[in-house]
C-alpha cells in the first residue's frame, strides 16, 4: 500500500492521541494542550483562507521561538501552502531579497522584528501583513490574535496534498555568501522527522526546550518530530543562558539542542554565576551541530553539567540530519569525548561517501581528506530559482549525490570527521591545514573563550593560519603565548602565525561563526586567496 507521506501526519497524531496533554508552553508560561494547540492551528488556517490564501501560495514567517511560529508551520502546511521561515537576525535588505526570491504572498511577523519588513513592504511581492501584537508595530498590520478570535476552529477542508509538494523554503545561513532558498517537500520533512526521532531517542514523555532557532532547518526537524511523538515544546523566544537553565529546572527538561557556541555560553555563565542546578529531576541530553565542539567543551558538558551530548551533522539542504555520533559503535573508538568530536555514522537509510576530486572514495584511514556527498530521502528537492546551482550541487564530483562542500575523513568504522568547509581549508606552502583542528587545539587553552582560524596572506607560504581569539574575562593573553601554546600541542606548521584579540566573533543566529567576514578583513587588498576561500 502506498500512503502519501506529508507533514500533516504529525499534528494529526498529536491531536488524536494527546489531546489533553500539554503540547506547547509559550515563552510567557501559557500552556496549550495539543487539543488547544490544534484548535489555534485550525483558526489560523481559516483566517488565512479568509485573507484569500490559496494552495501553492507562500507565507513567510519572521518570529523567534514562539507558539505562533509552530502554529504557522502547521496552519500553512495543511492548506497546501508553502511556509518560508526567515532568520530574525537579518536586515531589511535581506528580507527584501528573501521575500522577493520566494515570491511570498503573506508575511506573519513578530512585533520585535516587523519594523525591518515594514521598511521594505512597498518593494516586495507580499500584500498581506499579519503581526503578532500588531499594536506594537508601526504600519498597517493585521493583528494575529484578532484574526484567530474571528476565525472558525473547525478543521479546514484540506486540498489534495502530495508528498512531493513543496512544504517549506528554508534559506541557507549565508556563512559562505548569499543565502539560497532550499525547497523541502512534505516527503522530505516527514521522512527526516522519522529518522530524527530514532537517532535522537524522542519519546512521548520528552520535554523539549527550544533554544535552537525554530527557523533554522525547521528547528532541525523538531517542529515535526516532538509533536508527532506527543512530547512537550517549551518555547524560549531567544537564547540566554540564565533563562535556559531556569527553564530546564522549572519544566524538568529532558532534551534540547544547541550549537557549540551555545554550549560555551552556558559554560561561561555557570562558571561565573551561582547556578542552583543544571538539570531538573530527569536526565538531560543535548544535541549539537555545526562545527564539532572542542573536547574540553564536551567534557565539561558531560562531566560537570551531567548532560549527555549527541553530535549531529547536516546542512539546511539535508533537513539537516545525515550523520550522528549516537551509535554504540562509537564506544569502540576509545575516548568518548574524542569520538564525539566526530560527526559519526550515516543516519538510517542515508548513504554517505567521502570522495576525492575524481569522485572516487578516499581510503578509510581517518587521514585522507575528501568531500562529503550524500544520498537520502531527507535531501532537498532543489534550490529555488537556481537550476544551475541545483545541477552542480547534485552532480559536481559524483552524479546523483548532494555535494555538501564539507571536507572530511572517514575511519574504518565508517565514522566521518569534518575537517573544514572547502572554503575554510588553509593551503600553506602546499600543505592542507584544517582550521577546525587548529581551533580545537586553541579551545583547550584555559584563557581562551572562543577562537576562529582563517587564512591570511603570506609572501612566503601563499597563505598562513591566523587566529581570531576572544579571551576569557580575566585572561591576560599575548600573541606569542597563544602561538607557542599551539606549537606545543600540534604540528608546528599548523599553528597560527598571528593572533588578533577581539571582544566577539561574527555569528549567525544558530551560532555558526561567519568566517567569510573574518577572511575578508585579511584579503580585501589581495587579488585572490590561495585556497579561493
Amino acid at each position: 500500500m502506498h500512503v502519501e507521506q506529508t507533514t500533516l501526519d504529525y499534528l494529526d497524531r498529536a491531536e488524536a492521541l494527546y489531546e489533553d496533554v500539554v503540547g506547547v508552553v509559550a515563552d510567557d508560561g501559557t500552556e496549550y494542550t495539543y487539543g488547544e494547540f490544534a484548535d489555534r492551528v485550525h483558526r489560523l488556517s481559516n483566517a488565512l483562507l479568509d485573507l484569500g490564501v490559496e494552495p501553492g501560495d507562500r507565507v513567510a514567517v519572521l518570529s523567534p521561538n514562539t507558539h505562533y511560529f509552530l502554529e504557522t508551520v502547521y496552519a500553512t502546511n495543511q492548506l497546501g501552502v508553502t511556509n518560508v521561515p526567515m532568520n530574525y537576525r537579518l536586515t531589511s535588505e535581506d528580507y527584501e531579497y528573501i521575500l522577493t526570491d520566494s515570491d511570498a504572498d503573506v508575511v506573519i511577523a513578530d512585533y520585535d522584528f516587523a519594523d525591518r519588513v515594514e521598511a521594505v513592504r512597498d518593494d516586495v511581492p507580499a500584500d498581506r501583513f499579519v503581526g503578532y501584537e500588531a499594536d506594537a508595530i508601526d504600519g498597517d498590520w493585521l493583528d494575529y490574535e484578532s484574526l484567530l478570535a474571528d476565525a472558525s476552529s473547525e478543521p479546514p477542508e484540506r486540498p489534495d496534498i502530495a508528498e512531493d509538494d513543496d512544504a517549506t523554503v528554508n534559506y541557507t545561513s549565508g556563512t559562505t555568501g548569499d543565502p539560497k532558498g532550499v525547497v523541502r517537500t512534505h516527503r522530505t520533512e516527514h521522512w527526516h522527522a522519522l529518522v530524527l526521532s530514532h537517532h535522537m531517542e524522542i519519546a512521548e514523555d520528552d520535554t523539549y526546550l527550544w533554544t535552537l532557532p525554530m527557523f533554522h532547518c525547521n528547528g532541525w526537524g523538531h517542529v515535526y518530530a516532538i509533536t508527532g511523538a506527543g512530547g512537550t515544546h517549551v518555547c524560549q523566544r531567544t537564547f540566554d543562558a540564565a533563562g535556559t537553565l531556569e527553564r530546564i529546572r522549572e519544566h524538568d527538561v529532558s532534551y534540547m539542542c544547541g550549537a557549540p557556541t551555545v554550549l560555551n555560553r552556558l559554560i561561561d555563565y555557570e562558571e561565573n554565576n551561582d547556578v542552583a542546578a543544571t538539570t531538573g529531576d530527569r536526565d538531560l541530553r543535548i544535541t549539537t551541530a555545526g562545527s564539532a565542539p572542542p573536547k574540553a567543551t564536551i567534557r565539561t558538558i558531560e562531566e560537570e553539567f551531567g548532560w549527555r551530548l549527541i553530535q549531529l551533522y547536516g546542512l539546511t539542504e539535508t533537513s539537516p540530519l545525515i550523520t550522528t555520533s549516537n551509535s554504540p559503535r562509537r564506544l569502540a573508538a576509545g575516548d568518548d569525548a574524542v569520538v564525539k568530536t566526530k560527526q559519526g555514522h550515516a543516519a538510517l537509510n542515508t548513504e554517505i561517501r567521502v570522495v576525492d576530486e575524481d569522485g572516487e572514495d578516499v581510503p578509510r584511514d581517518n587521514e585522507t581528506i575528501g568531500e562529503v556527498v550524500v544520498r537520502g530521502n531527507q535531501v532537498m528537492d532543489r534550490y529555488l530559482n537556481k537550476p544551475e546551482a541545483t545541477e552542480a550541487a547534485f552532480n559536481d564530483r559524483v552524479e546523483g549525490y548532494f555535494h555538501t562542500g564539507d571536507l572530511a575523513t572517514m575511519d574504518g568504522n565508517g565514522m566521518i570527521s569534518i575537517q573544514d568547509r572547502k572554503k575554510d581549508i588553509i593551503i600553506s606552502g602546499g600543505e592542507n591545514i584544517s582550521s577546525i583542528e587548529v581551533e580545537d587545539t586553541l579551545y583547550d587553552h584555559p584563557g581562551i573563550s572562543k577562537a576562529a582560524v582563517v587564512p591570511a596572506p603570506s609572501d612566503e607560504w601563499g597563505e598562513t593560519p591566523r587566529a581570531v581569539v576572544v579571551p576569557k574575562p580575566d585572561a591576560d593573553l599575548t600573541e606569542a603565548e597563544v602561538v607557542e601554546y599551539a606549537r606545543e600541542n600540534m604540528a608546528s606548521y599548523k599553528a597560527p602565525t598571528g593572533v588578533d584579540f577581539v571582544d566577539s566573533l561574527p555569528e549567525t543566529a544558530t551560532g555558526k561563526v561567519q568566517k567569510y567576514e573574518l577572511r575578508e578583513q585579511y584579503w580585501e587588498d589581495e587579488d585572490r586567496m590561495v585556497g579561493e576561500g
